[in-house]
């Protein structure tokens, strides 16, 4: 099944899936021009999956930890936390997507840094252009984490968990209780 979802800024992405294996979206996506315009993207390599929404990078000579802006995954590797359900497949997701040694586009919103000092930022896989974060999304492997200012593209994050959600894609289709873990 083909789906496309109009980004609120006039670029297109599509996610195509079918039942319980979604696939990534289509590699001919770019960044989006409107997302770039105010914002120059910065190339960075990943060096670290820390877990389905967190990565490490190095840009230019400096390392630094990234969130995924727009997402929330199920805890894998948060102390004195349980690992929650599809918390490890989400880790495992984002590395399938863009394993150490990637290069990535990182785009950030309003601000640039969250209260742990992690840069937050969208994230493009430089090859092809791939929106991580929104097929984290429409893969079932993320929820919706809405934070203003940094909103950008949250009416497309919204609208990839509610296709992922209807069809029961990844920790829509696999956990008892899905909700109870964006609560």
């Amino acid at each position: 099944m083909r789906v496309l979802l109009v980004c609120g800024l006039g670029a297109a992405i599509v996610l195509s899936g079918c039942r319980g294996t979604p696939s990534s979206a289509d590699p001919t996506s770019a960044p989006p021009q409107s997302a770039t315009s105010a914002v120059a993207a910065r190339t960075a390599t990943v060096t670290r999956i820390v877990d389905g929404d967190t990565i490490d990078v190095r840009l230019g000579s400096a390392r630094e930890r990234v969130r995924l802006i727009g997402i929330d995954t199920p805890e894998s590797v948060k102390p004195d936390s349980p690992v929650e359900c599809f918390g490890p497949e989400a880790s495992s997701q984002l590395g399938r997507l863009i394993p150490v040694g990637t290069e990535v586009e990182l785009v950030r919103d309003a601000e640039i840094r969250d209260p742990y000092d992690r840069l937050l930022a969208y994230v493009f896989r430089h090859s092809d252009g791939l929106f991580v974060n929104l097929s984290m999304a429409g893969d079932g492997y993320a929820g919706v984490l809405s934070i203003a200012p940094n909103t950008t593209f949250a009416d497309d994050f919204r609208a990839a968990v509610a296709q992922a959600r209807g069809h029961r894609f990844g920790l829509w289709g696999a956990c008892p209780n899905p909700d109870s873990l964006f609560g």
